[in-house]
């Protein structure tokens, strides 16, 4: 877009003279996918001291596949892996911790992920399992992965070294250096593992506002565009930039309702979340944690909220969904056995598999 700006040029020109400048304006950034964007997409967060979930191979299987009507599933399509502190006082984006996490909790973050039997390896072997069974029914595409990036949180100084150089966070260079050693390090993982039922399509932006890394995060979406990775984020309720994401470097967005964490929170956030992200070209997550459980604090009606509207709005129809579950609540959905727990459990995978069906 071309803006016109007439300047008084008194000292340049003589009389009421004026200058016209033609000023350049940014203009929005081209949306372009990499890769097949995943129907559904189950946030797993793993690798901090804190977790007591263990992602190995039967952690997996509800989420790989289920029975509906007598005939085996594939469910959740793509699989997002997160982590916003360390367990040890270190925060992988801006405000979860006092001290921000360095180079060497960058690393591990990875290594867990990586590790075998764990995380992406239990994945892909629990993926393979089911395959080999030849119990589930309908065309086989690998899952996609995603993973995080953390955010170089500014004015850190203590990071660590890259190339002999000792990375200042208040330098917008080594920030986005960091990023790219991360993305670097993560890509290498990946190929050296040489899955055979999964494959890696994107990246993940941790901080959930654009508020620390407004002029950062578009220079990491050139470098995985570069790549040809896709740019994921998820930010939260009315957080700072969310309506700008595709400026921000995005490709992916989906957008939070926070409904399900507090009672105090109305029915109509729902509605609201649904129109914002429609308004702004959004996908949208589900959201529930424990207290879904009958036995915890029996907020089953929270996240059938969620579901009836998404329902009534068309999101299933026509979004793509990202699933926040607080540590594994859907495993716990699956093996519950209070009726209500798995009427809220078949719903969801009756949804998930009839997206997967194109129905």
């Amino acid at each position: 877009m071309i803006g016109i700006i007439a300047c008084s040029c008194a000292n340049q020109l003589s009389g009421d003279n004026e200058e016209i400048i033609f000023k350049e304006e940014p203009s929005e950034r081209e949306l372009k996918h990499y890769h097949e964007v995943p129907n559904d997409l189950v946030l797993i967060y793993d690798g901090g001291a804190h977790r007591n979930i263990k992602w190995n191979k039967e952690h997996f299987a509800p989420y790989v596949s289920a029975e509906v009507n007598g005939e085996g599933k594939w469910l959740f399509d793509g699989f997002l892996f997160l982590e916003i502190h360390n367990g040890q006082g270190r925060g992988f984006a801006s405000g979860y911790q006092a001290l921000a996490a360095r180079k060497v909790e960058w690393e591990h973050l990875l290594e867990n992920y990586f590790a075998k039997g764990n995380a992406i390896h239990a994945l892909n072997e629990q993926l393979g399992d089911v395959r080999e069974s030849g119990r589930t029914q309908g065309e086989y595409k690998k899952r996609k992965i995603v993973i995080s990036v953390p955010e170089p949180i500014p004015n850190q100084t203590d990071w660590g070294q890259l190339d002999g150089r000792s990375l200042q966070f208040f330098n917008k260079k080594d920030r986005l250096d960091a990023c790219k050693w991360y993305i670097d390090y993560a890509e290498q993982l990946f190929q050296k593992a040489n899955f055979e039922h999964v494959e890696l399509v994107g990246f993940y932006w941790l901080a959930e506002e654009a508020s620390n890394s407004r002029n950062l995060a578009a220079d990491v979406a050139d470098y995985l565009y570069e790549k040809e990775y896709d740019f994921y984020w998820i930010p939260y309720f009315n957080s700072d930039g969310y309506s700008e994401w595709r400026n921000l470097g995005f490709n992916v967005p989906y957008y939070q309702p926070n409904y399900f964490f507090n009672e105090n929170i109305p029915y109509s956030r729902l509605q609201e979340a649904f129109d914002r992200a429609d308004k702004f070209q959004m996908n949208m997550e589900v959201e529930f944690d424990d207290r879904v459980l009958k036995n915890n604090k029996g907020w089953g009606y929270r996240l059938t909220d969620y579901l009836d509207v998404y329902e009534n709005n068309g999101v299933f129809d026509s979004l793509k969904v990202a699933y926040y579950q607080g540590g594994d609540a859907f495993y716990k959905l699956s093996r519950s056995e209070e009726d209500a727990d798995q009427a809220l459990y078949r719903r969801l995978i009756h949804l998930i598999t009839r997206r997967a069906e194109g129905k």
